[in-house]
């Protein structure tokens, strides 16, 4: 089970269509985890789904400009307590990729938009909202290896962004979160792809 849970971790699955100015970018990655933890006779849950769809069109030889979006759900469970997050963004890309062969090519996908989070706790009778709008941006590089007739692989380690969520909860009060994430070395994703 571990190691379907870690297939699933690391196989991202996408489509794409743009290697050839005029052409058409059309990729989505499907993202899953799933978690049972017991600790001294407690039990925890925690399982998340989330889809991240892109549209694109290639406007130059090594340009793609597009829109992406993202849908996701998270639910935390922890004996009487449950803690259950909804996701969605909103945005555009702007992607330079840079042939290095003809079976190896680089890219990098700079992401900005608008998101949404709403999160609900309920803990034995008492339930808590919290909803918060707010942006992001991000950088992904990534590379693509060309087997045959423009279906390839993508492979990327991470990358770099920013975010930021303000808050407006059940008790009034207007938090803001802001986080810079970098991480380079800490994610491994793959993709495949196909030039039409």
């Amino acid at each position: 089970m571990k190691k379907m849970l870690v297939v699933l971790a690391l196989a991202v699955v996408s489509f794409a269509n743009a290697q050839k100015k005029g052409s058409i970018l059309v990729m989505g990655s499907i993202e899953y985890n799933s978690q049972n933890v017991s600790n001294s006779g407690t039990e925890s849950k925690y399982n998340s789904f989330a889809f991240l769809p892109k549209v694109g069109y290639q406007f130059h030889e090594n340009w793609t400009a597009g829109l992406e979006a993202g849908v996701g759900t998270a639910k935390n469970e922890a004996g009487n307590m449950e803690d259950k997050t909804n996701n969605f963004s909103l945005g555009g890309f702007l992607r330079y990729s840079k042939p290095l062969n003809q079976t190896f090519s680089a890219y990098a996908d700079l992401g900005v938009g608008y998101q949404n989070t709403k999160s609900t706790i309920k803990n034995g009778f008492t339930t808590a909202t919290n909803e918060g709008d707010g942006f992001y941006v991000g950088v992904t590089p990534a590379i693509f290896i060309n087997i045959n007739k423009g279906f390839g692989l993508n492979f990327n380690i991470g990358g770099i962004g920013y975010n930021t969520l303000n808050f407006d909860g059940d008790n009034g009060n207007g938090d803001t979160v802001k986080n810079f994430n970098f991480s380079f070395g800490q994610q491994f994703s793959v993709g495949i792809s196909k030039n039409f």
